[in-house]
């Protein structure tokens, strides 16, 4: 099984978790192209460069907000930050991470200020740099291909902030908010930490805050913080193993039995299934009772995510019941990475075995873009790209 394990012994920001990822091998130009469908690319540039904290090297990102004409700020609020994640072309399950993080933000500020959740006009959330280590925190999960997050307790920091409501304590009363029922320490320094928008990654991304035991590191990066304290600031973040080979995980597989569904439901069915993020959608045809042909609707999901999808399964399709089996999944490590083509980038998905590749292929959706964008086939686009890789 393969783990994601965050050592927040110097807290966590925004900031901090982008710089910490691609230090673990997330590909800049993959974030980088990732971010660019959002359509923000005027409000901001990422600069991405390599710094030192107490004798720890690691990886340092800014995200430096571009200046307006007329020095104008967004603030948005949260129907304007879903509709710029569910208007971009981002992966399904990436939208759907990146809003549960936003989420967390808005429950938080709107129980602090007494407002509803489409009242809260966010400050330092709702401005750009937020939006992309939020976006960015969830391009990069999914691209590291993990099957469980842990965390060690969160640092919180000590002292005063400053923030758009003025002078707060540490933590900030959002950050507290957010962090409910999670193991925290306190007073490290005399400084903020941990941030609001670092604390929402965290307690998203999280199955299990614990300490580091029962797995083999395979890969450390260090996200390199703003700040220069006693203790280093910097993020450290583990890829692990509890195998050592191909990775072995727990699922639940629901299946149901339909044969009153038309072909386009069950396909707008399958669509919100996969959006919610589920591991696999698939459709058998069967033959039911007085010889109904008919539709088994498999769906493959995380154990901690299957009464979730029991939910949308009876919301979205007409049956009445689900049947529910836990079975082992074992799946090989997968990581991604760009390839610059003469026709355009190409995000290549890549699968190891003990460490060793084993095969690489294009996705499928970036070949039917170039083959669209040039006017030529599929199979044009697939030689080029077998070229660049010659």
């Amino acid at each position: 099984m393969k783990i994601l394990y965050y050592d927040c012994f110097s807290g966590i920001s925004g900031d901090m978790n982008l710089a910490a990822m691609l230090d673990l091998g997330v590909d800049s130009d993959f974030l980088r192209s990732e971010l660019d469908k959002l359509g923000l690319g005027d409000e901001f540039e990422l600069k991405i460069s390599a710094d030192m904290r107490k004798g720890i090297s690691g990886v340092r990102v800014d995200v430096v907000l571009k200046h307006h004409p007329h020095g104008h700020h967004h603030h948005r609020n949260l129907k304007d930050i879903e509709n710029i994640i569910n208007g971009s072309t981002l992966d399904g399950r990436v939208k759907t991470t990146a809003l549960d993080i936003f989420m967390k933000v808005a429950e938080a500020e709107s129980k602090i200020h007494v407002k509803g959740l489409y009242e809260v006009h966010f400050h330092e959330v709702g401005a750009t740099d937020s939006i992309i280590d939020i976006v960015g925190a969830a391009i990069c999960f999914h691209a590291l291909g993990v099957d469980e997050v842990y965390s060690s307790p969160l640092e919180l920091g000590g002292g005063m902030v400053k923030c758009a409501h003025g002078l707060m304590p540490v933590p900030a009363p959002a950050t507290s908010e957010i962090l409910k029922d999670v193991p925290v320490t306190i007073g490290k320094v005399n400084k903020e930490t941990t941030t609001p928008t670092g604390a929402a990654i965290i307690k998203t991304l999280t199955d299990k805050f614990c300490t580091a035991a029962g797995f083999s590191i395979k890969k450390t990066g260090y996200g390199i913080g703003h700040n220069d304290n006693e203790v280093p600031n910097v993020l450290r973040v583990f890829l692990a193993d509890t195998t050592g080979g191909v990775q072995t995980d727990k699922a639940v597989l629901l299946q149901c039995n339909i044969d009153d569904m038309t072909p386009e439901m069950l396909g707008a069915a399958m669509d919100i299934l996969m959006e919610h993020g589920a591991s696999d959608v698939h459709f058998t045809p069967i033959i039911m009772k007085k010889n109904r042909p008919a539709v088994t609707v498999s769906v493959l999901c995380s154990e901690k995510d299957a009464d979730k999808f029991r939910k949308l399964m009876f919301l979205h399709t007409t049956t009445l019941g689900i049947k529910s089996t836990e079975i082992r999944k074992d799946m090989l490590e997968i990581s991604y990475e760009k390839l610059e083509t003469p026709l355009g980038a190409v995000t290549m998905k890549n699968a190891f075995m003990d460490g060793k590749p084993v095969r690489s292929k294009p996705e499928f959706e970036d070949c039917k873009r170039l083959a669209s964008q040039h006017g030529i086939s599929l199979n044009e686009v697939y030689t080029v790209i077998g070229k660049c890789r010659q």
